[in-house]
């Protein structure tokens, strides 16, 4: 008999498996001509809040700077996506995951809040010297699915990476989803906006806006169907302290902000959407609901994921004690692979936002179980079909027990309003 504690433990396990997976394609460069820097960051994300904000300096903080983000992370504020301080040191960071191959320094400072720690460090330094001395005393290895830069006004910047502090001092460089100290450059080359990037800087270099527009409109991401990606260009100029931001991968629109001129303002926070022409592509994201941006669906979810495993062992139990009494006996053994495999899907759900927005069936490039149970949705019609027959039989032959037959009509309610979904979602589709 399945004990009531293992199952309740499976259950909690489900609960804290909940976050959905955060790490977003992004891109980045920075030119460095006649001893002036501009960098330029995307963020690409299916976010709908972009915002920049200011923290003036204070007894805490020794330099002011501005912050451009989309993530909310409570009591914190927005997690920083990039930024610059009022000394010309600008920073972003990307998703990138690195394999877990060092040991940690038990000396080293754990990072118990990345937010603040993050905004702590354009706070309290004024050159890439200095951020490596201050992220050298930190476990950095935290931010294992993250490689970030540092550029200081000079043109030297820093690469953190998991596991690997690097300073460089070239006049142009181009970065990704990637950790350059352990990715060949073939192998960087594949990621569309990083090889745009560089073949464009091949060509020339200059230090106008223009150009810098230019640029980040080359790496910007546009996917088909539903048209998103890059969700916020900012283009920050160090020599003159300046920022010209982008919405929505549309780069005839700008609004620029001086950082000087904000941080006179003292602190204070500005939402990005209402300051841009209307754009048709935002509002249809926007307007599109998934488990990421939609609280009841993520908790529609979980509680599916935890009825399919929960009935998937009930139906087993059943099955085992009684299987000599009761009709459709085979169909109560059927349903426990059925329940795991559906409570494996709610969980791929919740964990894979790109699921939502690329094409169906959704393709994984790292995990082949993920595409294989993406093609879930195409024999689901004929699995629900079956299934309300068998339940309609069940009820007017009264085969199982009023709590068996409870629980395989709320499994062909929940999976029928999980067809909605999924169609509304687009799974039903190919390509």
């Amino acid at each position: 008999m399945v004990k009531i504690a293992n199952i309740k433990s499976v259950l909690l396990g489900l609960l804290l498996l909940v976050p959905i997976a955060t790490g977003f394609p992004c891109s980045m460069y920075k030119i460095t001509v006649n001893g002036k820097t501009m960098v330029g960051c995307n963020e690409d994300a299916w976010r709908t809040t972009p915002h920049i904000w200011f923290e003036t300096a204070d007894k805490s903080r020794q330099y002011g700077a501005a912050f451009t983000g989309s993530r909310w992370d409570g009591g914190n504020g927005y997690a920083p996506q990039s930024g610059m301080n009022e000394m010309g040191l600008v920073y972003s960071r990307l998703a990138a995951s690195a394999p877990e191959i060092e040991p940690i320094d038990p000396k080293l400072k754990p990072i118990a809040n990345p937010t603040q720690y993050l905004k702590d460090i354009l706070h309290s330094c004024k050159n890439v010297d200095e951020v490596r001395a201050f992220i050298s005393r930190y476990d950095h290895s935290f931010f294992i699915e993250d490689v970030m830069i540092y550029i200081e006004k000079s043109g030297r910047y820093l690469i953190v990476e998991p596991y690997a502090l690097t300073i460089g001092k070239d006049a142009n460089y181009v970065l990704s989803n990637f950790c350059p100290s352990v990715t060949a450059e073939s192998d960087a080359r594949k990621l569309d906006r990083y090889r745009h990037g560089v073949d464009f800087l091949k060509r020339k270099s200059d230090f106008s806006l223009g150009f810098a527009t230019a640029l980040s409109d080359t790496m910007h991401v546009c996917r088909e169907r539903i048209g998103d990606g890059t969700l916020l260009t900012s283009i920050w100029n160090a020599e003159e302290g300046n920022v010209n931001l982008y919405f929505y991968h549309q780069y005839k629109n700008t609004v620029r902000f001086n950082l000087k001129a904000e941080l006179a303002k003292g602190d204070h926070l500005v939402a990005l959407e209402p300051l841009f022409p209307a754009n048709p592509e935002f509002e249809k994201l926007r307007d599109y609901k998934t488990p990421l941006n939609s609280a009841w669906m993520r908790l529609f979810l979980l509680f599916s994921g935890m009825l399919f495993f929960f009935s998937a062992c009930f139906f087993l139990v059943v099955y085992l004690r009684k299987r000599a009494k009761l009709r459709y006996k085979y169909a109560l053994i059927a349903l426990f692979p059925v329940g795991l495999v559906l409570c494996f899907y709610m969980y791929v759900l919740l964990r894979n936002p790109g699921i939502f927005y690329f094409p169906a069936p959704y393709q994984d490039p790292h995990n082949q179980l993920v595409t294989i149970i993406s093609y879930l949705p195409y024999a689901l019609p004929l699995l629900l079909l079956l299934m309300i027959g068998l339940c309609i039989k069940i009820i007017r032959e009264r085969a199982w027990s009023v709590i068996a037959s409870g629980l395989f009509v709320l499994h062909n309610l929940v999976l029928l309003t999980l067809s909605v979904l999924l169609g509304y979602w687009g799974f039903f589709q190919i390509g």
